[in-house]
C-alpha cells in the first residue's frame, strides 16, 4: 500500500577531485577548512538533471529541470593532502516516464573552495541501455562567482543538427559563455581564476618598456610583424606603453589568467616545479665555479671541465624513512632527491654517454640531420650552385664550386649526383642574412649564414662535403646589403700531418657555425613557431565554436591539453625580453622578428608530413605506398617512423570523421564546424587569412586532412623536436647556440690558438660558460616527460564517448601505434640501418608512441622517447 506513494529515484555517483593542500595553481582563494564548515552552513554541492525529451512548463524551448539534489557524505572525506579522486553519492527524485531521459545536469557549488568535477554517472536508468555519464573535467567554483549555471552534457556525441532540441539552448549558451559573449558575464575587468573566457590577443606581452626593454607587438592588421594570435590573459597595460601588456615574472607561481581548465593539474604542476628546481640546483655549483674560476675566468678550462657538469656532485645517502615518505606523499619524490642520486649534478646527455667523442665525427654531425633535434630541415639539392630566394639583398648565390665537392663524389659528376638524388643541403643562408648585421651587433656574438652540402653514400648515410660561411656585404657607403662575403670549407684529409690537424680544427669550427644556425632555427622556428604558436589559435577557436558534444571537439580536445598554459609561461620567461632564449641563443632580441618573417610563409597544408617530405625533395610520389610517398633516403629515421605514425593518425581521423560526416553536404551544413574554421582562418591566423592554400572546409577529405594535421603538429611533430633537446643539446659543443667570434684566419692570435690549443680555440668560439650552464638547465626542464603524461593512442577519460563505433576505431588506432612501437624497436636493432643509432650509439626513439605504456612510467623524465597527445611542455 505504501509503495504507491514511493517516488521514482535515480542513483548517481559524482567523481571529483577536491582542491588539495599542496595545490600550486592558486595564489589566492578561500582556506581549505571552509569546505567542511560550508557543508553545514550552506547547500553544499547540488546537482539538477535536465531532461532531453520533456519540455519545461515555463519555457517550452528548454528541457525540464529537476530539483536540486545534494551531493551526499561530503564531510566524511577530509580535504586531501595530495591530488586524489573521491566518489560521492547523489540521489535524484526523477521519474523517467514523466520527466524523460536526462541529457544534461546543472552543478552548483555553495562551498567557498573550488573542486575539479570529472564525471557524474547514473546507473540503471529505465529505458536506457547502459549508464548515463555526464562528462565534465572542469573546475567548479562557488556559485556566486558565476552569473550563469554550470551545465554539463552526457558523453553522447552530437552534431548541431542532431542535438536534442530541448538541449540546444544550453549548448548555444555554453558556447556564448566560453566566447565571453553571454549578456550576464562581466567583461569590464581583468579576468580571474574562475572566468572561463577564451579570447584572442596579440603578442604584446613580450617586451618590458617600463624597464627599457621594449619589443615590437607581433600580429594585427597594423603590425609589420604578422603572427598567430594567443589567448588573452588580461593583465594590466604597461605604464610607458599602454599597448603592451605587463608581465609578472615568477616562474613557479601563476600570476596571469589562463582559463582554469587549461592550467596544469596538480601532478603536472608539481612535476614542472620540481624539474625547474632541480635544474636550478644543478646549475648552482657550475655557476659558482664559473664566477670564481681562476684558470680561464668565465670560460670552461677544457672539454674535461665541461664534463664536470655531469660528473660528480653530492651523493644523497639512502634513508629508508624517505622511501616511506615518498609513498605517503608522492609529490615529494619529484622535489626531493632519493637515496643514491646526486645533488648539484646534471644528467649525462645521451650523445656523450657511450662515447664522449662521437659528436665530433662527420657521421654523427650528418646523422642528426635525419635523426636528431631538427630532422625536417634538410632538403635535396636541385640546382648547383645553390641559389637564394632573397629579394633586395644583391646576389646571394653560393660560392661553392665544382672543385670544392668533386673529390667527394667518386665517379659521379655534380649534375649526375643531383639527377640521381644524391646531393642534399642544410641551407640556413636565407634564414639569417636579412638579420645578420643586427644579430652580430649584439655583445659577444658573431654568427654566419651557412650552407652545408652532403652526399648520400651507398650505405644510406650522409657525409658533409662542404660548408659555406657567409656574411652580408655592404655597399660603399655601408647602408645596403649588396651581396655576401663567403668562404667555403671542406673536410680535411686523413694524412695525419700537422697542417691536417689544424684543418681538422677549422672543419670542426665550420660544423659548429652551421650547428649554431640550426640550433637557433630549431628553438625559434621548428619548436616554438611551428608547434607551440601555430596550434594555440586552433585551441581557442575549438573551445569558442565547437560544443563539447561535437564530434570534432571530442577528436581534437586531447591534443590541446596544457598548451595554453605552457605557452603563457613561455611568454613570461622563455621568449620574452631578457628571457632565457634571448640570453642563450644567437638571434637574441631579434629572434621573434625572424619568427614573424618565417610565419609569413607558413602553410598549414604543408605541415602534413607527406607534403613536407615532397616539398623538401626527400621523397617522391608513390601511389603504392600507404602514405603515397617513397623516401629517397631509405634510412631516414624521422621520416620512416613519422610516416608510420602519420598514417595511423590519418587513418584514425578518416574512420572517425566518416562516422559523423558520411557526405560533403554534412560538412558544409554544420554551422559550428564552419564557424570554427572561419574563426581559425580569419581571426586566429588572421594575418595570413588571404593565403590561397587554406582548405575551404567543404569536403569530408578536407576535414579529415585538417584534423590529422592538427593532431600531427600537436603530438608527433612536437615530440620529435622537443623531447630530444637534452639528449642531443645538453652537451653544448654538439649543438652550440651562439658563436662569439669569426673563423680564425692565418696570421691572427685566434689562428695561433688553433695551432697551439685547438680545444680552447673551439671553446672560445662557441657558447660561453654562463650561457651553456643556463641553456642546459633550461632544456633539461623542457625535455622532461611529466609523470601524468597521456600518450598518443591513450585517453585520460575512458568514458569520453558513448558511441561504440568511435571507441572501436580508437582501439584500432591504439593497436596500430603499438605495432609501430614494435617496428621501431626492430629497426633500431638492425645493424644495416646505421642512422638509427649512429656513432653516439643513441637509438632514435623520439617517435616511439609509448601507447603500450599504460602508466607512462617508462618514458617519465628525460628519456627521449614517447609521443604525448599534446604540446604540454
Amino acid at each position: 500500500m505504501f509503495g504507491l506513494f514511493t517516488r521514482a529515484q535515480l542513483k548517481g555517483k559524482v567523481l571529483l577531485q577536491r582542491r588539495n593542500v599542496l595545490d600550486l595553481n592558486h595564489s589566492s582563494g578561500a582556506p581549505l577548512s571552509h569546505d567542511t564548515w560550508d557543508e553545514f552552513t550552506t547547500k553544499g554541492v547540488t546537482c539538477q538533471l535536465i531532461s532531453s525529451t520533456v519540455a519545461d512548463q515555463n519555457d517550452a524551448s528548454r528541457g525540464l529541470v529537476g530539483e536540486e539534489e545534494r551531493v551526499e557524505h561530503w564531510v566524511m572525506h577530509l580535504p586531501p593532502i595530495t591530488h586524489s579522486d573521491t566518489t560521492y553519492d547523489v540521489t535524484f527524485d526523477w521519474d523517467v516516464k514523466k520527466q524523460g531521459l536526462p541529457g544534461a545536469v546543472i552543478v552548483r557549488n555553495y562551498h567557498a573552495t573550488q573542486f575539479l568535477l570529472k564525471t557524474i554517472t547514473i546507473d540503471h536508468v529505465p529505458g536506457h541501455h547502459g549508464p548515463i555519464v555526464f562528462i565534465a573535467n572542469s573546475w567548479v567554483y562557488n556559485t556566486d562567482k558565476y552569473h550563469y549555471d554550470r551545465v554539463f552534457f552526457t558523453n553522447d556525441t552530437c552534431l548541431p543538427s542532431n542535438m536534442p532540441v530541448l538541449l540546444q539552448p544550453y549548448r548555444e549558451e555554453e558556447l556564448q559563455i566560453l566566447r565571453g559573449d553571454h549578456p550576464k558575464q562581466k567583461n569590464d575587468r581583468a579576468y580571474q581564476d574562475h572566468d572561463r573566457v577564451y579570447r584572442y590577443d596579440l603578442y604584446n606581452d613580450l617586451g618590458d618598456p617600463d624597464n627599457k626593454s621594449p619589443r615590437p607587438t607581433l600580429g594585427g592588421p597594423d603590425s609589420p610583424y604578422p603572427y598567430p594570435r594567443r589567448g588573452r590573459t588580461g593583465r594590466k597595460p604597461m605604464k610607458s606603453d599602454p599597448t603592451c601588456e605587463s608581465r609578472n615574472v615568477v616562474p613557479v607561481l601563476q600570476q596571469f589568467y589562463v582559463p582554469r581548465d587549461e592550467c596544469f593539474n596538480h601532478v603536472k604542476k608539481a612535476d614542472f616545479t620540481s624539474y625547474l628546481l632541480k635544474a636550478i640546483s644543478a646549475g648552482i655549483l657550475p655557476l659558482a665555479r664559473e664566477l670564481f674560476d681562476t684558470a680561464v675566468p668565465r670560460e670552461f678550462d677544457d672539454f674535461e671541465d665541461m664534463y664536470k657538469l655531469y660528473e660528480g656532485g653530492i651523493m644523497i645517502p639512502d634513508v629508508p624513512v624517505m622511501d616511506l615518505m615518498f609513498k605517503v606523499f608522492p609529490p615529494l619524490k619529484s622535489i626531493c632527491p632519493s637515496g643514491g642520486s646526486y645533488l648539484l649534478k646534471m644528467p649525462m646527455p645521451e650523445v656523450i654517454k657511450n662515447d664522449k667523442l662521437a659528436w665530433r665525427t662527420d657521421e654523427e654531425f650528418a646523422r642528426e640531420m635525419l635523426a636528431g633535434l631538427n630532422p625536417h630541415i634538410i632538403t635535396r639539392l636541385q640546382e648547383f650552385p645553390p641559389t637564394s630566394k632573397l629579394d633586395g639583398y644583391g646576389d646571394q648565390t653560393s660560392n661553392i664550386k665544382v672543385e670544392h665537392i668533386q673529390p667527394y663524389l667518386g665517379k659521379l659528376t655534380v649534375d649526375k649526383a643531383i639527377a640521381d638524388g644524391r646531393l642534399f643541403i642544410l641551407d640556413h643562408h636565407d634564414n639569417f642574412i636579412p638579420q645578420l648585421l643586427k644579430i652580430n651587433s649584439l655583445e659577444n656574438t658573431f654568427v654566419y649564414a651557412t650552407r652545408t652540402l652532403l652526399i648520400l653514400q651507398d650505405d644510406d648515410t650522409l657525409k658533409p662535403i662542404a660548408i659555406e660561411l657567409s656574411r652580408p656585404r655592404l655597399d660603399k657607403i655601408g647602408t645596403k646589403v649588396v651581396g655576401s662575403d663567403s668562404k667555403v670549407y671542406t673536410p680535411p684529409s686523413s694524412a695525419g700531418c700537422e697542417s691536417d690537424k689544424i684543418q681538422d680544427t677549422i672543419w670542426q669550427l665550420a660544423k659548429a657555425y652551421a650547428a649554431v644556425n640550426d640550433s637557433a632555427w630549431h628553438g625559434l622556428i621548428s619548436h616554438w613557431l611551428h608547434t607551440h604558436a601555430v596550434i594555440e589559435p586552433f585551441i581557442i577557436a575549438t573551445n569558442r565554436q565547437l560544443s563539447v558534444t561535437h564530434p570534432i571537439y571530442k577528436l581534437l580536445q586531447p591534443h590541446y591539453r596544457d598548451t595554453m598554459m605552457i605557452n603563457a609561461l613561455a611568454r613570461q620567461v622563455l621568449i620574452s625580453a631578457g628571457g632565457f632564449f634571448e640570453m642563450t641563443v644567437c638571434p637574441g632580441e631579434y629572434a621573434l622578428r625572424i619568427s614573424s618573417d618565417v610565419y609569413k610563409n607558413w602553410n598549414f597544408t604543408e605541415q602534413a608530413l607527406p607534403v613536407d617530405l615532397i616539398k623538401r625533395g626527400v621523397a617522391k610520389h608513390d601511389s603504392t605506398s600507404p602514405c603515397g610517398v617513397s623516401l629517397l633516403i631509405k634510412d631516414y629515421p624521422y621520416a620512416v617512423d613519422g610516416l608510420a605514425v602519420w598514417s595511423a593518425i590519418e587513418n584514425w581521423a578518416d574512420e572517425y570523421v566518416k562516422i559523423y560526416y558520411p557526405s560533403d553536404n554534412m560538412v558544409q551544413d554544420d554551422a559550428e564546424l564552419q564557424a570554427w574554421w572561419k574563426e581559425v582562418r580569419e581571426v586566429g591566423h588572421g594575418d595570413i587569412k588571404d593565403q590561397p592554400w587554406w582548405p575551404k572546409m567543404t569536403t569530408v577529405q578536407e576535414l579529415v586532412r585538417s584534423c590529422a594535421t592538427i593532431i600531427w603538429i600537436a603530438s608527433a611533430l612536437h615530440a620529435a623536436v622537443n623531447f630530444g633537446q637534452y639528449s642531443y643539446a645538453g652537451y653544448l659543443p654538439n649543438r652550440p647556440t651562439v658563436s662569439r667570434r669569426p673563423m680564425p684566419e692565418p696570421g691572427t692570435e685566434e689562428y695561433q690558438e688553433v695551432e697551439t690549443n685547438p680545444d680552447m680555440a673551439f671553446i672560445h668560439t662557441i657558447t660561453s660558460q654562463l650561457q651553456s650552464i643556463i641553456g642546459v638547465s633550461v632544456i633539461e626542464v623542457l625535455s622532461n616527460h611529466s609523470s601524468d603524461e597521456v600518450y598518443l593512442g591513450q585517453r585520460d577519460e575512458p568514458q569520453w564517448t558513448s558511441d561504440d563505433r568511435a571507441k572501436k576505431v580508437f582501439d584500432k588506432f591504439s593497436k596500430s601505434l603499438i605495432d609501430i612501437e614494435k617496428s621501431i624497436i626492430s629497426r633500431n636493432k638492425d645493424e644495416n640501418l646505421k642512422n638509427r643509432n649512429g656513432p653516439a650509439q643513441f637509438p632514435y626513439m623520439l617517435l616511439y608512441p609509448n601507447t603500450s605504456d599504460i602508466d607512462g612510467e617508462s618514458a617519465t623524465g628525460i628519456t627521449a622517447k614517447g609521443i604525448p597527445n599534446s604540446i604540454s611542455i
